[in-house]
């Protein structure tokens, strides 16, 4: 009799550990909070007809000029207003290729020299595509605005941009 009951708590104290290792080991749910891109108004350009100098239009842009900066983008984003847009600010005039991973709105990608002229347009770049979207021609500046209004506002190659940066 005593045996059996020995046998008993041996065998309540194995469960009973068991039990513990099962539900001590069990994952915790953790709350995962996304990471939220807002548009950051960090400057305003204006976009120039090259044949009359009038206005075509103007943003207010959010900048990207550090490697970070560059290589995220627009990525992420659901949405963005038609009179905001990016520009990227690179250090030098050179061959460039965006790409449209991880980005959800279609875009017009604007390449411009270093004297602030548009030189080659990519329009309505589509979303979540990885094929290289290249340049052409080198450029010091990109500007990236929501697809379709290249064509709407009859942007073209030789059309100017003027931006303001605001001090941090």
């Amino acid at each position: 009799m005593k045996n059996k009951l020995l046998v008993r708590s041996i065998i309540f104290l194995a469960l009973s550990s068991l039990l513990l290792i099962i539900t001590s080991c069990k994952k915790e749910q953790k709350q995962v909070k996304p990471i939220v891109f807002e548009f950051k108004k960090e400057g305003e350009l204006s976009l120039f007809k090259s044949t009359s100098d009038s206005l075509i239009a103007t943003f207010d842009i959010e900048i990207a000029d550090d490697e970070y900066e560059t290589q995220t983008g627009l990525m992420h984003r659901k949405s963005m207003a038609n009179n905001r847009a990016m520009l990227f600010i690179f250090p030098d005039m050179r061959m460039r290729a965006f790409y449209m991973k991880n980005t959800y709105i279609p875009l017009d990608i604007i390449y411009l020299d270093k004297d602030k002229v548009i030189v080659s347009i990519k329009e309505n770049a589509k979303p979540l595509d990885e094929t290289a979207l290249p340049s052409g021609v080198p450029a010091k500046y990109v500007l990236e605005i929501n697809g379709g209004l290249s064509q709407q506002w009859s942007i073209a190659v030789g059309d100017k941009i003027d931006f303001k940066q605001f001090n941090e």
